[in-house]
């Protein structure tokens, strides 16, 4: 069991939160405590940065971030 701001990467490492770099649409929605699908329409809205690999979303940390302190 890990504490609340780590997730695994490995069986044997993990990495913090507060060091990772994109967030998925997933973890925005748990952080804003919003649905899935909200989280998504906000990614369409351009309101931050998205980057897309393959058919995945990720917002960069820093873009969020920023847009998160200017509410």
């Amino acid at each position: 069991m890990y504490p609340d701001n780590t997730i695994e990467i490995t069986a044997t490492s993990t990495i913090s939160s507060s060091d990772k770099r994109v967030y998925t649409v997933v973890e925005v929605a748990a952080l804003l405590q919003i649905s899935k699908s909200k989280a998504y329409e906000l990614c369409r809205q351009g309101l931050f940065k998205i980057t897309k690999i393959g058919r995945s979303v990720r917002i960069p940390k820093l873009s969020f971030d920023e847009w998160l302190d200017n509410q």
